[in-house]
């Protein structure tokens, strides 16, 4: 994430998670035009997606590990400085918790339905 991506109320990143991520990457590439970059999770691949002639814009996850939980929605990811006290806020307002707030890219995420049940995620970035 950039600076400008990195500021509460934007959008930080976009994800899908889904249980075929190879395929889906396929997909894309064929369909967009995107070109991948490899992120390695350990015995798998996970998959940063880049634009011709630009920067990674998306990622496409396998739904196992960390993201077993995760729908298989295209996710947007809004960036807010304190994720605990925005799921608190969540819940308070109608919206329900799908996923509970843990650690991601030493940041920490969470993900919610609002009271129209639409997913996205919240991202708290690192502090620095």
């Amino acid at each position: 994430m950039s600076d400008e991506t990195s500021k509460p109320g934007t959008i930080g990143w976009h994800d899908l998670t889904v249980d075929d991520a190879d395929g889906v990457r396929d997909f894309y590439e064929r369909v967009i035009g995107f070109s991948h970059e490899n992120v390695s999770m350990g015995e798998y691949n996970d998959y940063v997606m880049v634009p011709p002639g630009g920067e990674g814009v998306a990622g496409v996850c396998h739904r196992r590990g960390t993201n077993a939980e995760v729908p298989p929605v295209w996710m947007v990811y809004f960036v807010v400085e304190d994720v605990d006290k925005s799921a608190a806020e969540c819940t308070a307002a109608g919206g329900k918790i799908q996923v509970e707030p843990k650690g991601l890219a030493g940041g920490r995420y969470c993900v919610i339905a609002d009271p129209a049940g639409a997913i996205c995620a919240l991202y708290q970035p690192p502090a620095g």
